[in-house]
């Protein structure tokens, strides 16, 4: 696969629902029922009949719907060494609704697991993926790792493990650096960052939960990132997907993109999975500051599953044109269907028309197979 090739003109952006079968396993695990490896068996089973999905319905760009996991984020994080798990006072305020308090914090020097489990899981989905796709992984980016791992972090900042913001964001760039490498040294091509910090920086709100410079802290977080990424190999093709957030169909921010024009927007990743699927958003205005990256489209909500119409979807594509090239477009849903376990209020035979119709768009709009 060519490094042009990705992000595909329909692609998706990660998780999807967790099946029944996958869900009562992991309810028997948890109850002492069920051991590890039995909870594997049933997962890779599970995985592999998503994949097989996948390809039916045409998909370029396969992924194991990160039915492995509990959190979109938690469960890497947990994993990077200097890491420990606690729960929290209260969880993560959605609209509307809270989060379990599972929590995580940097309670040492955080460094990269060379045993990191994400790397089997990613083997598996690479040795089930038909050559004529291409395995994509998910992981959080650094931002959301020092967002909720410090920054936010109740329990980090009782007791913060390093002297300053920039100490800490040194390590979590070597560690960044380090686990890109070994996700390409396990055969990764497609690397996908998901990180929902930066919609708080674009939600008015988040300044009053904040007493320092927003506009210093974007930009030392941005640059971060850029350097995490500086040393990645010439054909791993790395994107970067942010929204308001996705936990059970409700959200945790709003606000348009324009305060993160001159830092996110700058880093020089391949691709911008970027939501659009509401007002909430804002318009495309913001996206004529981003000047050599695909930007990904997302259009069609995960939230519910009601169909958007195909008209208007065809028709906003064609509005954001206005500000960047149809040929540096593509489109998808604008997250995945569970971004927790618990998975977003609607029908797996709903998803599976979400993702036709974001198909059926594409191959519309951009005359692709």
């Amino acid at each position: 696969m060519s490094q042009a090739t990705y992000p595909y003109r329909y692609d998706i952006v990660g998780s999807f629902l967790r099946p029944v079968t996958l869900k009562k396993a992991r309810l028997a695990f948890a109850e002492g029922e069920l051991s590890a490896s039995e909870l594997r068996a049933i997962e890779d089973q599970e995985i592999a009949k998503l994949v097989d999905k996948q390809i039916a319905m045409g998909q370029q760009v396969v992924m194991d719907g990160e039915f492995r996991r509990s959190w979109w984020h938690l469960d890497f994080i947990e994993g990077l060494l200097g890491v420990e798990s606690f729960v929290a006072s209260s969880g993560i305020q959605f609209h509307g609704k809270k989060t379990r308090t599972n929590n995580a914090w940097i309670a040492d020097k955080v460094a990269w697991n060379p045993e990191h489990p994400f790397l089997a899981d990613f083997a598996y989905l690479q040795s089930i993926t038909p050559k004529e796709a291409v395995a994509k992984q998910t992981i959080p980016a650094l931002g959301i790792t020092f967002l909720l791992g410090a920054l936010l972090n109740e329990k980090y900042n009782q007791n913060p493990t390093y002297d300053t913001i920039d100490e800490l964001l040194a390590d979590l760039v070597v560690t960044y650096q380090e686990a890109i490498q070994a996700f390409y040294d396990a055969g990764c091509r497609y690397l996908q960052l998901d990180d929902t910090s930066w919609n708080l920086f674009c939600d008015p709100k988040f300044e009053g939960r904040y007493a320092g410079d927003l506009n210093e802290l974007t930009a030392k977080v941005s640059q971060a990132i850029a350097q995490s990424i500086e040393k990645k190999p010439a054909d791993l093709v790395i994107a970067f997907h942010t929204c308001h957030g996705n936990f059970n169909s409700t959200y945790a921010s709003q606000g348009d993109y324009t305060p993160i024009t001159d830092s996110l927007f700058k880093v020089p990743v391949d691709g911008f999975f970027l939501e659009f699927d509401s007002d909430r958003n804002g318009g495309f205005e913001p996206l004529a500051a981003i000047e050599d990256a695909v930007v990904v489209l997302g259009l069609i909500t995960t939230k519910t599953g009601q169909l958007e119409d195909k008209e208007t979807i065809i028709q906003r594509i064609h509005e954001a044109t206005a500000y960047i090239p149809l040929e540096r477009l593509c489109l998808s849903t604008q997250c995945g269907f569970a971004s927790t376990e618990e998975g977003n209020i609607l029908s797996e035979e709903e998803q599976w028309a979400k993702i036709r119709l974001v198909n059926e768009i594409a191959r519309e709009v951009w005359h692709v197979d």
